[in-house]
């Protein structure tokens, strides 16, 4: 199956919209994080592959009406204490159906225009019984976030798809009780299908609760490194 054009939100737009940014003198950090969501991939790929799910599964994320460029645009708000944030990107993405995967390339900027993101990247869904999740790619982040992002950007990162994966694995349970079992009565008309929801997993990212997880994540590398020396 030919592969094919979209975008998801918090992310960036492909190479022919990039243009020269201060984020591309940024340090690039690498990212590889794996996460696994217990259904089989095959139940969990369409659902991965349609953007307004999967902004449904992000805290704070919304996503914007399609324009119909090729990009998807949406936010996320992060809460810091009293004090809400909210950061703005777009995406595109190339889905390929048959791998189960999808490019990414993002861009992203704070409300406040302080701060510019990058990000590009591939994902994978496999497994037969088990969805493995696989992301591999990097970012750059200028600007007054660019020190912490390279720091603790990865950690931060891990938090929030652990997050991701247990909210998609709760809208895979809410598909499956939707769907009739194969063997039950027909039925005179179908039963209608649910649209997708566009609601957030929660109305805002709470930073506090990130940054804590984010920790104990740091954490957990540092004395592994310190247990398995090389």
């Amino acid at each position: 199956m030919p592969a094919s054009r979209s975008s998801m939100p918090g992310s960036t737009p492909t190479a022919r919209r990039r243009q020269p940014d201060a984020a591309s003198a940024a340090t690039m950090v690498a990212l590889t994080e794996r996460t696994t969501i217990p259904f089989p991939a095959d139940q969990v790929w369409p659902l991965l592959s349609e953007p307004a799910l999967v902004a449904s599964c992000i805290p704070g994320a919304q996503l914007a009406p399609d324009q119909g460029d090729g990009l998807w645009r949406g936010s996320i708000r992060v809460k810091f204490g009293p004090t809400v944030a909210v950061f703005r990107g777009e995406a595109s993405l190339t889905f390929d159906h048959t791998a189960r995967t999808c490019t990414i390339e993002g861009r992203g900027i704070d409300g406040r225009g302080a701060s510019r993101a990058l990000a590009s990247g591939l994902v994978k869904a496999s497994g037969s019984d088990v969805t493995e999740l696989a992301i591999d790619g990097s970012f750059t982040v200028s600007g007054p976030l660019e020190t912490f992002a390279n720091a603790g950007g990865v950690h931060v990162a891990r938090a929030l798809l652990a997050e991701f994966a247990a909210n998609m694995a709760k809208l895979v349970v809410e598909r499956r009780v939707a769907v009739p079992p194969v063997d039950a009565a027909p039925l005179a008309s179908p039963p209608p299908v649910a649209a997708p929801s566009s609601t957030p997993a929660a109305s805002e990212l709470s930073a506090s609760s990130l940054l804590w997880r984010a920790f104990l994540s740091w954490l957990r590398d540092l004395f592994g490194k310190k247990e398995n020396p090389r």
